[in-house]
């Protein structure tokens, strides 16, 4: 029996190197990662510039706890707050402690600020989404595997269709402190909103004085082609969330950014963590902020887009896929003849890694290191597999 819990049940491949965009496991097999850690590797496994920035912090200090300061902190927070054009910055560690730490903010701003009465603050979210997993996040889950046998559920949310700006404008009431939405749901198979899905939510918020939150844990730091995706909707959010590549792959790292005067709200014993802002989660975030300052994986993101979009067109038009929604480097697809398990185990044996998220649909991440070659193997192998 194994000592290790069963809570996943990954492909039986068990890695023990990875450079780029390759990883090398212990069989000496070799693949084209398109799972990138959900999107923690954007720059790719052991990107140089990060180990760099990781390496020179390990010789110096690694943990302070927040009951000090450290000399990387304050660098940090100005870094990403530049990088996302936003104002304040608050650190954690986990993508899910970021989104409970948006949770509280907006919560504590509703009753601080807005007067809502207390304990009566609701907060809008959408059918579908994925924002981690502790208790209050699948308290407001429409996926039954993640909430069954977790109960009692955490109050205070209300459950809209996804894409749906008018279903968010009639659910709102005086209760209302924030709605809390993915610019695009990836958990769900990268579901892409409506062109003016996101412009609607803003102008819906800012007239009824309710707070807009984007978790950008997956979808932000590239991946779209945009540093954050809301930048392509021309929309800026009053809280978002950060996480992922964040840490480059290397260390947890997540982080709440946006308006000073809701952040603000959180005030001293209010809400912490121990390892939130440590030296060398910062270390790492501002060599990400630099990375991402040049453009230049935004680019490839954007430039490389049309490879795999053009492809899995192709494969639709033969049948093989019934629906495929690419942004950046980023792609669903569903299968009518067979389910994401056999494919990403098809897709394993010919040299690709990729997982299935729910039932037939698979979704692709690859590294934004990734070259227009390797894309292309990628999709021979799709090919291959769905065909086989």
């Amino acid at each position: 029996m194994s000592t290790l819990a069963g809570n996943y049940h990954p492909l039986d491949i068990e890695i023990a190197h990875a450079q780029g965009t390759w990883v090398t496991d212990t069989r000496g097999n070799r693949y084209i990662d398109c799972l990138a850690g959900y999107s923690a590797l954007n720059f790719g496994h052991r990107n140089p510039e990060l180990i760099a920035a990781a390496h020179a912090q390990l010789d110096r200090v690694t943990l302070t706890s927040r009951a000090v300061g450290n000399d990387r902190l304050e660098p940090f927070a100005d870094a990403i707050t530049t990088l996302t054009q936003m104002q304040m910055l608050l650190p954690m560690n986990t993508g899910a402690e970021a989104v409970e730490t948006a949770i509280k903010t907006s919560r504590k701003w509703g009753y601080d600020v807005k007067g809502v009465p207390p304990h009566e603050a609701t907060i809008i979210v959408a059918a579908g989404a994925f924002h981690g997993r502790t208790t209050t996040i699948i308290s407001m889950s429409t996926d039954e595997q993640a909430r069954a046998g977790f109960g009692p559920y955490t109050p205070g949310f209300r459950v809209v269709p996804y894409g749906d700006a008018q279903a968010v404008r009639d659910a709102i009431d005086d209760t209302t402190v924030a709605v809390l939405i993915e610019p695009v749901q990836g958990e769900a198979g990268v579901i892409i909103p409506p062109e003016h899905y996101l412009t609607a939510l803003r102008e819906t918020c800012t007239e009824n004085n309710v707070l807009l939150v984007l978790d950008e844990i997956q979808a932000g730091l590239g991946r779209t082609g945009a540093t954050l995706t809301q930048e392509l909707s021309g929309v800026r959010a009053d809280l978002t969330t950060l996480g992922k590549a964040l840490g480059g792959g290397i260390i947890p790292s997540s982080a709440v950014v946006g308006r000073a005067d809701v952040l603000g709200v959180m005030t001293a014993g209010v809400h912490g963590s121990t390892f939130g802002g440590n030296p060398l989660a910062c270390a790492v975030g501002i060599a990400v902020a630099k990375i991402l300052e040049t453009g230049y994986f935004q680019e490839r993101a954007r430039t490389l887009s049309p490879v795999f979009s053009e492809r899995a067109k192709d494969y639709a038009g033969e049948g093989l896929l019934s629906d495929v929604r690419c942004i950046g480097l980023w792609m669903g697809i569903d299968v009518p003849h067979l389910t994401g398990r056999q494919v990403s185990e098809r897709l394993a044996a010919r040299g690709v890694l990729a997982k299935e998220t729910h039932g037939n649909t698979i979704r692709f991440a690859p590294p934004l290191c990734v070259r227009e070659d390797e894309l292309h193997t990628v999709m021979d192998a799709l090919g291959e597999a769905l065909r086989a």
